[in-house]
């Protein structure tokens, strides 16, 4: 039936993609993409999507010239002091060494704290199916928060353990 399957009601209306099928990558795509999933999520006022898993931060973003790069970008949930930056940057080149994805890596802030980041980028010039873009999202957190869960463990969070 070639790209699209269906046609919404209207007048004017344009036909609706098959999701077997590919088609352009779009931040309403991956909007669509969680609700269907029953994520909670929020557009920013610059118009990035985002959402918190499991306790952290992630953007989800089209990006490129014509949004044909999806990347999937989390922080950790805690912030580390200056002092410990060669050390946190040590633990990303490790990851980054021995894993394909995501890419580990630590942002400085204006006040010193240092925030250890994760991202994946695919770019989808050819398009995606939504069975693709599921999975390429779902990749994308679950690496992350494989990286964010290893921090977790050499740095406990000492109000999150019972006194």
């Amino acid at each position: 039936m070639g790209w699209f399957s269906k046609t919404r009601g209207g007048a004017g209306s344009r036909p609706e993609p098959d999701p077997a099928l590919t088609s352009p990558l779009t931040a309403q795509r991956v909007q669509n993409w969680l609700a269907r999933r029953g994520y909670g999520w929020f557009v920013d006022m610059d118009g990035d999507t985002g959402g918190m898993w499991r306790g952290r931060m992630f953007y989800l973003f089209a990006l490129g010239d014509d949004e044909q790069i999806l990347q999937v970008r989390g922080q950790w949930n805690r912030s580390f002091t200056i002092e410990r930056l060669t050390e946190v940057l040590e633990i990303c080149n490790t990851w980054n060494s021995e894993k394909v994805w995501p890419k580990a890596y630590v942002r400085v802030r204006d006040d010193g704290s240092v925030h250890a980041v994760c991202e994946t980028a695919t770019e989808l010039g050819a398009g995606v199916t939504d069975d693709q873009l599921g999975q390429l999202i779902e990749c994308g957190l679950s690496s992350a928060g494989a990286f964010f869960d290893e921090l977790d463990e050499r740095y406990p969070d000492p109000a999150g353990q019972a006194p």
